[in-house]
């Protein structure tokens, strides 16, 4: 059966992911901070799907741990999903640079120093799919979140490397830019209906991804003409729109 490891266990969309793929009977990993809920999502899985699922603790700015994460997976995964991501708050990263650091520490440091060594062991498998949730807000600089698109941006660029890189021996890395979606993470924002997707969408997104080798994928489509439309505006007429 094959072996799905989601990074990010506890969040929704990690865990949208995780019944998806447990559903279409992919046996499961899940790797996240709260060991405790993640065992009690463990138990429902096996139950309602009749599938494995292995949990492990992360810590997404605990780098020297990662490797040993990785190197010590019961069963090395087919298929590996990054799914940590922290919104930040942008006044106050602005005013401190703790926050800023913890912005891109959590949403693109930790991301490379995972995937780096999830890639050279596929690279030397010659096989595997790495899935990477990154962000529209990555796709241009925008005064309401720059420091956290500064980081997907920084994301989306690393997926898109190790893409062209890992293409040539059969390893496939999908990039995912769910645009809105209505989370914990997101709880306490005015979201637009129509822009705006619920985990479930965004792991059948994951899914038919990962199944069709799809390379970048806007969960909600209309995200692609919008963001295509906002990164072609002249920087003299960009810089004083509120975005």
């Amino acid at each position: 059966m094959t072996e799905v490891l989601i990074i990010g266990g506890t969040s929704d969309i990690a865990l949208a992911c995780a019944h998806f793929f447990a559903k279409h009977r992919f046996n499961i990993q899940l790797a996240g901070r709260d060991v405790e809920y993640l065992g009690r999502i463990k138990a429902d899985l096996e139950i309602r799907y009749e599938i494995s699922c292995r949990i492990y603790y992360f810590e997404a700015i605990d780098f020297e741990s990662h490797k040993e994460l990785i190197d010590n997976l019961g069963v090395f995964p087919d298929i590996t999903i990054w799914a940590v991501g922290y919104l930040g708050d942008q006044e106050r990263a602005q005013r401190l640079w703790s926050e800023s650091l913890q912005i891109i520490q959590v949403n693109f440091c930790a991301a490379v120093s995972v995937l780096n060594r999830v890639a050279e062991l596929y690279e030397h498998e010659q096989r595997g799919t790495i899935v990477g949730i990154s962000s529209v807000a990555g796709d241009r600089g925008r005064s309401s979140n720059y420091l956290y698109g500064a980081s997907k941006s920084a994301l989306s660029a690393y997926l898109s490397g190790l893409r062209q890189r890992l293409s040539k021996c059969r390893v496939h890395v999908v990039s995912v830019k769910p645009g809105f979606v209505r989370t914990k993470m997101t709880s306490d924002l005015k979201l637009p209906r129509a822009l705006t997707a619920v985990p479930n969408t965004v792991a059948k997104c994951i899914y038919l991804a990962v199944k069709r080798k799809k390379n970048v994928v806007y969960v909600k489509s209309e995200w692609r003409y919008i963001m295509c439309l906002i990164k072609n505006i002249p920087e003299t007429i960009f810089k004083n729109l509120r975005l």
